[in-house]
């Protein structure tokens, strides 16, 4: 595929500017509530390794019951009106946890139901950012454009969770979720001000049934050999990242008995390698093209996997951020790479069904994984299902592996 855009630089542009603030102040809040969401299950609510897994579950499965028509809606709307909606309704749904908190009536049922709701955002906004980023940056621009947006994401990991470890320990994890609401209004007025100069055109030459268009986007990644590759990978990381969070918060607080600021802490420090993947991917898709970068963070992230289960109580506790960062590099150059050749690759007026397709498919499977780590953790304890998660994720890089002639060649 010839590309012609011209390069151009990210940040002379206000529209370029103000997307990547609103992404920049509402990571740092999702991080936060990564953190202080289970807290308020096991600590506030004393949930167990199944509800957590539930509430895993209750978060992602919008992925799998509208995933595929998001899609189709994103390519309908103007994507910037779908990402300030998605913001302003996840102010409101977290928002009511710490009100809730605070009249004393806070239950598991609305947790429950605000991760149902913010999930169900989460899908359209997911879909919407992705597809409305090449047309602010252009397509010779997108490894950059994602590595910042990455760059970002592993920033925010870096900072939020110990953050969001440390208020709840000072202020209580449902008032520690009220950062997290105000993140998502002030990223929604961000966007708010891009205005209409950069929005792409919704496809509006023929009117079709919701199932055909989003048979259309199905089709386009059933069709391509490397995309079936790529989703099969993301399939198998989610479903193994599923039954890892149900188990985090409980093996670290239960059986590496840190408190809830060094819970944040050790978390946020896993991101370290995350944040040096964001860095170090456009350079390696510069240098070793598109193949051998997918090829090789795959080969990394296999035997990176199998080391934060090794954790334990004394100087043990290192291995698991040690695992984490280790994981976080291959896994965020790996991300970027298969990102941006999708990206470049899909016609404009199906990337939204394309991102949605894609995410459908990968991120379906991580409710399934939230149940199943519950269910492990009853069964064999929260390090069982600690092992089984991490050797999941391992495991989900060997469709690369074995399908080297074919990626190499990208």
């Amino acid at each position: 595929m010839v590309i012609t855009d011209k390069p151009q630089s990210l940040w002379r542009t206000r529209p370029y500017v103000l997307f990547v603030g609103a992404d920049a102040i509402s990571q740092v809040g999702t991080q936060i509530s990564l953190v202080a969401l289970p807290l308020v299950a096991v600590l506030t609510l004393h949930a167990g390794p199944f509800q957590v897994g539930m509430l895993t579950a209750a978060e992602m499965v919008a992925f799998l019951l509208i995933g595929l028509p998001a899609g189709v809606w994103v390519d309908r709307l103007p994507r910037r009106r779908i990402l300030v909606t998605a913001d302003v309704v996840r102010a409101v749904a977290l928002g009511s946890i710490p009100a809730a908190a605070v009249a004393g009536v806070l239950s598991l049922p609305q947790l429950y139901v605000v991760a149902l709701v913010t999930g169900v955002c989460t899908v359209f906004f997911d879909v919407a950012h992705m597809s409305y980023l090449p047309s602010l940056v252009g397509r010779r621009d997108l490894a950059r454009g994602n590595g910042t947006i990455e760059t970002i994401r592993s920033t925010a990991s870096l900072t939020g969770p110990g953050a969001g470890g440390w208020l709840a320990q000072l202020v209580t994890a449902p008032v520690a979720l009220l950062v997290d609401a105000v993140s998502y209004a002030v990223s929604a007025v961000l966007l708010g001000a891009i205005g209409t100069a950069k929005e792409p055109k919704p496809d509006a030459s023929e009117t079709r049934s919701l199932v055909r268009e989003v048979a259309e986007g199905v089709r386009f990644v059933a069709g391509h050999r490397v995309l079936r590759v790529i989703a099969l990978v993301g399939a198998l990381n989610m479903l193994g990242y599923g039954a890892w969070v149900s188990a985090q918060a409980l093996f670290l607080l239960n059986e590496l008995r840190l408190a809830p600021g060094f819970y944040g802490v050790v978390i946020s420090a896993g991101a370290v390698g995350g944040l040096l993947g964001a860095v170090a991917a456009p350079r390696a898709l510069g240098r070793w093209g598109t193949g051998r970068t997918l090829y090789a963070s795959a080969a990394a992230a296999f035997p990176m996997a199998l080391i934060a289960p090794l954790a334990a109580p004394g100087w043990r506790v290192v291995l698991f951020p040690l695992g984490m960062a280790l994981g976080g590099l291959a896994g965020t150059i790996f991300s970027i790479a298969q990102l941006s050749y999708r990206q470049a690759i899909c016609p404009e007026r199906l990337l939204g069904r394309m991102n949605a397709s894609m995410r459908f498919l990968m991120w379906s499977a991580m409710p399934f994984g939230g149940v199943l780590g519950g269910l492990v953790g009853e069964w064999q304890g929260v390090r069982g299902a600690l092992w089984a998660a991490s050797a999941t994720v391992a495991l989900a890089h060997v469709p690369v592996l074995v399908s080297r002639g074919r990626i190499i060649r990208l």
